[in-house]
């Protein structure tokens, strides 16, 4: 799943692809680089970023998502947390609704999901962006978010969305501390054994930058490593900034055995 950000603000690459034409190019190269999925967001859900307006979001959105309607050949998600952005994103040709408040955020985003038969991934975040790094504490990070996101499974089934629609993310820097990023990533192989896929999201976040031992060191070296174990283990769905180097990375980790056999 390759990142577009269609934000002024978003924390890795904010305003790099803000106009309709510098987002357009990047989709088609992410895709010419080996993307599966192209997500598409137009509201940063970085730490203590501040809220957009829905029309300021679908204004920022919908343009660039009918522009790549027809050239796309793989589906555009739609990132949003309000049901009135992913049905105006739906509209244009979204295919996906990828929601980080997982489907609790805006309560008509149920009926959206079922009423225009898309695919939702659904994500785990304590609190919410304005909130979610304020001393985040879990009991058992891992257990607690595995109960979660079998709670909303359900929930979404009782909402009428298939089964087969559904795809789960235990929400990597949302409402986690460095360590507790790391412990879920090291029990993806647990996340793997819900009854949904699993989309991992990592790229480029600040607990690479803690393991580096340097919060200004640049991170790609280090999100393709995780891609790498998150992949051994069996995600899914690995959602980055960075297409052509991580398909590239795959492919030969796959090559010399480290996927054992799983196609890429």
């Amino acid at each position: 799943m390759g990142i577009l950000n269609v934000t002024p603000d978003s924390f890795s690459d904010g305003g790099k692809h803000f106009s309709i034409d510098d987002a357009v190019s990047a989709a088609l190269q992410m895709q010419s680089d080996g993307a599966g999925i192209i997500d598409i967001g137009g509201e940063s859900t970085r730490p203590y970023s501040e809220p957009v307006a829905a029309e300021d979001e679908m204004q920022r959105v919908v343009p660039v998502i009918k522009r790549l309607a027809g050239k796309l050949a793989i589906p555009i998600s739609i990132d949003t947390s309000k049901a009135s952005v992913a049905d105006a994103a739906i509209d244009a040709g979204a295919e996906i609704i990828n929601d980080v408040t997982g489907l609790e955020g805006d309560p008509k985003m149920p009926d959206v999901a079922r009423q225009r038969e898309v695919g939702v991934c659904v994500m785990h975040m304590r609190g919410t962006p304005q909130t979610m790094q304020d001393d985040p504490r879990y009991e058992n990070v891992v257990d607690e978010i595995l109960h979660y996101l079998r709670q909303r499974y359900q929930y979404c089934l009782d909402a009428g969305i298939e089964p087969q629609r559904i795809c789960l993310d235990p929400g990597i820097g949302f409402g986690k501390t460095h360590e507790h990023n790391l412990e879920l990533l090291r029990s993806t192989n647990r996340f793997c054994e819900l009854s949904s896929p699993i989309l991992i999201g990592h790229s480029r976040k600040g607990f690479i930058g803690k393991v580096l031992g340097d919060k200004e060191a640049d991170r790609k070296a280090g999100t393709l490593g995780v891609s790498l174990a998150v992949a051994a283990a069996g995600a899914d769905i690995i959602r980055v900034h960075d297409v052509r180097e991580t398909v590239d990375a795959l492919m030969l980790f796959e090559a010399a055995g480290g996927l054992k056999g799983m196609a890429i």
